[in-house]
């Protein structure tokens, strides 16, 4: 130890500390103070950070929560995410076709864990599916792939408690008809991406909706239904009609058209069999053709009518007129005779309710060949007709008119046409002699007088009302007659061509109508296809078959179209003397 320590052991006491005790003390609390404040500020640094965050994201969320909703949105191809499609309503506003949102079942192959098991979980809820086909798609290497379209919401919800990775929802819009059956052909369907493939949903997207679906655009706002000129009450009744005449006279086939003579509006028009648009894959049966615009038939005796209206538009022939209806007519090796022959001479209106071959090819001839073909091309019934409905045939006609031509059309064999444009050539009859266009959309009729073409002088058109409600006084179509309504009309029974020959036994049957017809309003057409006779009956004839159902439809329709009865001395009889 060295002197100056020795000195100071001796100076100080032998239990002193080298420094003193205060010091100590007042250094230890300062470095505790110091990082305890040190702590204090990081705490508050952190709560600062967390709730300037916090602040952000309320700010965020109250900014998304006031901001206006888009209205239109560009969500990528059609095939992603569909548009919805404008309701389609009838006359009334009855809902003939609408949306419903649904979703579709897809997975993302690459991210399944064991395609097996992803199979047999989904067979629980889908026991339908195809099992194979949906193990090789969850096996590809693909990244999307559907599996199932348009499920139910109980198929979703047991789809997601089973909780399979790599298998999702998207979102759909699916069709939906909640009439059925009812006015399939009108209204038509859309196919798995709710496109419009036939009938006025096809034509809905030919009208730019289809445009819209294609670029993938969706419209929040509610789209403007699409009004229809149907009447879904007249539409029932017209279809109901035609189903039990199908049941009771054993046909294969029924079809009708209820038509406003004054606008060309469609008020109802129906083809058996038909389809469920919500299961259109039923439409693909070669049997539920749209036989009103879509096939084309000869119409038998109903074109007695355009013969004896072209006769008489031509100045050639007058209701006093007379024909000989004594016997046969021979040309081209062929025999022209009548049904039930009178075997005498026979007056314009005879010709007409006795439904007279020989009288009515003897008119079409004084008005020759070119005459007839000028006629009924002028009336619509040789071109292709013009309408909103997608489905329409072009009708047939021999390629070069001969006189043995003209003579059978003239009676309604040799030419082909659509019973829809009969219903609208005998409009042009019954209106005062205006050919106007068929319509599926709401028209009034001044509109329809801009578009009408005068194709008859409105003499001739009396003279047809005269004689279309003669018919069913004392002709054929009696059974047609509905009392209080005043309904007029021309029956027509067509032999069908069987292995290249016109057959007696199988029969095309027709009956072309307008009530009421002192002052005409519609036309009611209905023909149906091979029917048998009843029991106790011969034969089947249109006026046994056709009339009677033309005539229960208008009974039964004539409140709904406003069409009130007249009984007694308010009727207004069409006075005929010949």
């Amino acid at each position: 130890m060295s002197r100056m320590g020795k000195l100071l052991r001796k100076l100080a006491p032998v239990n002193a500390p080298l420094y003193p005790a205060g010091r100590a003390h007042l250094e230890f609390e300062g470095v505790r103070k110091a990082q305890g404040d040190q702590a204090k500020n990081r705490i508050i640094i952190a709560i600062a950070c967390f709730g300037l965050i916090y602040a952000v994201i309320g700010g965020r969320l109250v900014q998304y929560g006031m901001r206006a909703p888009e209205t239109v949105s560009s969500i990528g191809r059609a095939s992603q995410l569909m548009a919805s499609r404008p309701d389609l309503l009838d006359r009334n506003g009855e809902v003939l076709a609408t949306d419903i949102r649904t979703v579709s079942l897809f997975a993302e192959p690459h991210k399944i864990v064991d395609a097996d098991e992803a199979v047999e979980l989904l067979a629980t809820v889908l026991p339908d599916l195809d099992l194979k086909g949906i193990h090789r798609k969850l096996s590809s290497n693909s990244r999307f792939q559907w599996l199932r379209r348009q499920l139910t919401p109980k198929q979703q919800s047991q789809i997601l408690a089973l909780g399979i990775p790599g298998v999702g929802f998207r979102p759909e819009t699916r069709r939906f008809y909640p009439g059925g059956p009812t006015a399939s052909h009108i209204v038509g369907h859309v196919n798995i991406d709710n496109k419009g493939i036939a009938g006025m949903e096809k034509y809905v997207d030919g009208q730019g909706f289809g445009d819209l679906a294609d670029a993938g655009l969706t419209v929040n706002e509610d789209i403007n239904p699409v009004r229809l000129s149907l009447d879904l009450r007249v539409q029932h009744v017209l279809r109901d009609e035609l189903s039990a005449a199908v049941e009771r006279y054993k046909a294969i086939a029924a079809a009708g058209v209820v038509l406003d003579i004054h606008t060309g509006e469609v008020m109802a028009m129906a083809s058996l069999p038909d389809y469920d648009p919500n299961n259109p894959v039923e439409a693909l049966e070669k049997d539920r053709l749209n036989r009103m615009s879509a096939g084309t038939y000869e119409m038998g005796s109903t074109f007695k009518a355009f013969t004896t209206a072209m006769a008489l538009d031509s100045g050639k022939v007058t209701m006093s007129d007379s024909f000989d209806a004594r016997g046969s007519i021979r040309i081209g090796g062929f025999t022209i005779s009548d049904f039930h022959g009178k075997n005498r001479v026979l007056t314009v209106p005879e010709i007409f309710i006795y439904s007279s071959n020989i009288g009515t090819a003897r008119m079409a001839d004084l008005v020759g060949i070119e005459g007839h073909k000028e006629f009924l091309t002028r009336l619509g019934l040789l071109s292709r007709m013009r309408t909103e409905l997608p489905e329409v045939a072009m009708p047939s006609q021999p390629r070069e008119w001969k006189k043995i031509n003209s003579i059978t059309i003239s009676f309604g064999h040799g030419v082909s046409t659509t019973p829809l444009q009969t219903a609208v050539a005998a409009a042009a009859l019954m209106n005062g002699g205006k050919l106007i266009s068929p319509t599926f959309l709401p028209r009034s009729r001044e509109q329809a007088e801009t578009m009408a073409v005068q194709v008859l002088d409105p003499a001739t058109s009396d003279n047809m009302r005269a004689l279309m409600a003669l018919n069913v006084a004392r002709g054929s179509g009696r059974r047609a007659q509905v009392e209080g309504f005043d309904v007029g009309g021309k029956t027509g029974t067509a032999e069908k061509v069987v292995d290249g020959r016109y057959s007696s036994a199988v029969r095309f049957n027709a009956f072309l109508s307008a009530f009421p017809i002192s002052e005409p309003r519609y036309v009611v057409l209905v023909v149906i296809d091979e029917p048998k006779p009843e029991e106790g009956k011969h034969s089947a004839t249109a006026g046994l078959n056709a009339a009677p159902t033309v005539g229960a439809i208008v009974r039964r329709s004539a409140a709904f179209l406003d069409v009130k009865p007249h009984f007694g001395n308010g009727a207004r009889p069409l006075a005929l003397s010949y």
